[in-house]
């Protein structure tokens, strides 16, 4: 009778069989999934995008004035406050001046000395050394006129016989005599002084000019007067301070013409042009915001710290005394500015071996070509091709799963 084998499936053959039906369930499991990718996108549509740079700056007066003590001494007197407005030639702050006020009175004592000098030479000597010269020119002109007189007499007495030829002799050079001291006198009236005589005295009296000069120079200085229309901003000093030479006693400004000095980064010097718009902010005022604009752009890299940076002037346009000097500010430059351009969001921009986007088509993303513009900033990018208006592109995946072509796409609102 024929004997039928029963065979039996081998035990690992069986798990091989259930392994491999569990792969297959994950295949079709992760295919399942990777129909349900989420993704955020946005619509292509027209905007305005304005590129700017910002940075730090300090508020700078363009018409200054700084006052510091001009030798050692005593403040007498502050008149003004701070904050206060002044008109030009206001007394601001007083020095101890008596020192000055000396001086002044020792230098106009000289001047007025030196300028008598130049007269009394330019009229002769003084009125009492003329008048004294006048009377002994007088007397001696008598005298000779006496002896011209008596040696007439003698003669004509010598050709009668009464006198001898010594008197006559005698009486001739007593008229000599009184001829020579009266000519004396007469050339030491009109010519007592010589040129260099005058020189002397009109040096004199430069020197103490010169000397009134400074001794009012030093009171102006010890009297400090505004010199144009401002507002006093800094007052350091206090009634009856000691102050060494040189200290800052007061600071004034036109509050309403000021600028800020920037710098910035080097990679941004090239972006900055004179006349740019600028917005200023200022932490102590944050719901207040000034305007401006460049007035000269960096010409050349400097140090800063540890920064490459370059230096860019920029002149505040409404200032109105409400932006105090040597505050720090915040400047945003703009740089650029382009109106209603075609533009997606940055972050659908993909850079890698060009610019591209992903479109989503029939929930499907198609990697697009794009050509983009001078116009970016932090949040938008300008397209100049490769998109039209309305089309939809993905910006990331919410998982954020890597973006790929092709790849099936569920739009989140």
């Amino acid at each position: 009778m024929p004997t039928t084998e029963t065979r039996r499936l081998n035990p690992a053959m069986l798990w091989g069989i259930f392994f491999g039906i569990i792969a297959i369930g994950f295949i079709i499991v992760r295919s399942t999934t990777r129909d349900l990718v989420t993704v955020r996108v946005a619509v292509v549509d027209h905007q305005n995008i304005l590129t700017s740079v910002s940075t730090s700056g300090k508020v700078e007066p363009i018409d200054e004035f700084p006052a510091y003590a001009p030798a050692p001494g005593v403040v007498a007197k502050v008149y003004v406050e701070v904050g206060q407005k002044v008109k030009a030639g206001e007394l601001l702050l007083k020095l101890d001046d008596a020192d000055a006020v000396a001086k002044i009175a020792t230098a106009n004592a000289a001047v007025h000395t030196a300028e008598a000098t130049i007269h009394d030479i330019d009229q002769g000597g003084s009125q009492d050394e003329r008048i004294g010269f006048s009377g002994d020119l007088s007397r001696a002109q008598q005298q000779q006129q006496q002896a011209a007189k008596d040696l007439a007499a003698l003669q004509a007495l010598q050709q009668k016989g009464a006198a001898s030829a010594s008197e006559v002799a005698s009486a001739e050079q007593r008229l000599l005599t009184a001829e020579s001291s009266a000519k004396g006198l007469q050339t030491r009236s009109t010519q007592r002084y010589s040129t260099t005589d005058r020189a002397r005295a009109e040096a004199q009296l430069a020197d103490a000019r010169a000397a009134l000069a400074a001794a009012q120079a030093a009171y102006a200085n010890d009297n400090i007067r505004a010199p144009f229309p401002g507002t006093v901003y800094s007052i350091p000093v206090s009634n009856y301070d000691f102050v060494p030479a040189g200290e800052n006693l007061l600071d004034m400004a036109d509050l309403n013409r000021i600028q800020i000095r920037a710098y910035f980064d080097e990679p941004e010097i090239g972006k900055l042009a004179v006349g740019q718009a600028v917005k200023i902010a200022w932490d102590a005022k944050p719901t207040q915001t000034w305007h401006g604009h460049i007035t000269r752009a960096p010409t050349t890299v400097i140090t800063y710290g540890t920064r490459n940076v370059g230096e860019c002037i920029i002149a505040v346009d409404d200032a109105k005394g409400d932006l105090l000097p040597n505050t720090n500010v915040v400047v945003t430059v703009t740089i650029s500015q382009r109106f209603n351009v075609l533009s997606v969001p940055r972050e659908a921009l993909h850079t890698e071996g060009g610019d591209f986007v992903f479109r989503v088509v029939n929930n499907r993303l198609v990697r697009t070509p794009v050509q983009v513009g001078v116009g970016v900033n932090l949040t938008r990018v300008e397209i100049l091709s490769g998109l039209t208006e309305k089309d939809t592109v993905a910006l990331n995946a919410v998982n954020n799963r890597e973006l790929t072509n092709g790849l099936p796409v569920k739009i989140v609102e």
